[in-house]
């Protein structure tokens, strides 16, 4: 039943060829919240797939189709989605990821059904592609400044920077400039960035999405080039964001991003593509030294050990 009374809030779902795969299950996750105003986008980036058959079988009022006569680019997709939106916040939920049923009504009573949040946020599970449980990250920002909501992201592990757990303030979203970076791999994180920076953030550490890891997943499909650019975009603007940084808070960030770009090189097939791309990175960042050990040695050990364990306990 709808309640007008309460802010409208739109759900974004942006797909391309996934009606026999993730999408399904996506929309149904749109369909299912509690929320009682509630508007469901799908932009269709021009699948060669029955995608809009698939939309049209939910045969929900709230479920609004745009099919691109091209194929517009995941950027300007994602874009397009969040400049049709009609809701006070806007939920950009990829077509592989999932909310749980009360997702946006607890982002709604946390806010009190205030309008003014640069953004709201959730913990977020991991998912494997058949649905399976990883692990969950709780959002550990809560009543963090700018600056230490930044510092608990380079930790890693305190909280989640996803979109399936973010809802955005639709219009400062897109006074920042929508969904943009360098290389459109951090294209995410850059509007969270700078309403972080320019709005009041409200952070809810339970766990209300699950992102979805498989092998098609967008994120992993970049050159390590590429991320290493974006990465060192994205710090420079999370530096200017927080005024002032003092070196250690720097250091956090570089050491984070280099991380982040060193885990890209691992997955990097051949051996000389791989020492090809640590390099880059090498150039790219300090502190990959350290790293280079911990990436490419220790953390293939430890894994190795567990997934040895694991076969033993079957055993």
């Amino acid at each position: 039943m709808i309640d007008q009374s309460r802010p409208l809030v739109t759900i974004g779902i942006c797909t391309y060829n996934r009606a026999d795969s993730y999408l399904g299950a996506a929309l149904q996750s749109a369909v299912d919240q509690t929320y009682p105003n509630l508007e469901i986008i799908v932009s269709d980036n021009c699948s060669m797939d029955h995608t809009e058959e698939l939309v049209k079988e939910f045969d929900d009022p709230r479920i609004r189709y745009i099919r691109h006569a091209e194929n517009i680019g995941l950027t300007n997709n994602f874009n397009a989605c969040a400049e049709a939106a009609r809701g006070d916040y806007f939920l950009l939920l990829c077509d592989d990821d999932l909310i749980d049923p009360d997702f946006v009504e607890t982002c709604m009573d946390a806010a009190a059904d205030r309008t003014d949040f640069g953004l709201i946020r959730t913990g977020m599970r991991r998912i494997d592609e058949d649905g399976e449980f990883i692990k969950e990250q709780r959002n550990g920002a809560v009543g963090l400044s700018t600056k230490e909501f930044f510092r608990a992201w380079f930790r890693g592990g305190e909280t989640p920077m996803h979109l399936c757990s973010t809802l955005f303030n639709t219009k400062g979203l897109l006074e920042v400039g929508g969904f943009q970076s360098e290389t459109h791999l951090f294209c995410d994180v850059v509007p969270e960035v700078h309403l972080a920076a320019h709005y009041e953030r409200l952070d809810i550490e339970g766990v209300k999405a699950s992102f979805r890891i498989h092998p098609r997943k967008n994120s992993v499909t970049g050159r390590v080039k590429d991320w290493c650019v974006d990465s060192q975009y994205l710090l420079g603007l999370i530096i200017e964001s927080v005024g002032e940084a003092d070196r250690e808070f720097q250091k956090a960030g570089s050491r984070f991003f280099a991380k982040h770009c060193l885990e890209y090189a691992r997955g990097v097939p051949s051996l000389g593509g791989r020492l090809t791309a640590y390099r880059f990175v090498h150039r790219s960042f300090d502190h990959t030294g350290p790293l280079f050990f911990e990436v490419f040695v220790t953390k293939p050990t430890v894994s190795f050990l567990k997934r040895g364990l694991k076969r033993l306990k079957r055993i």
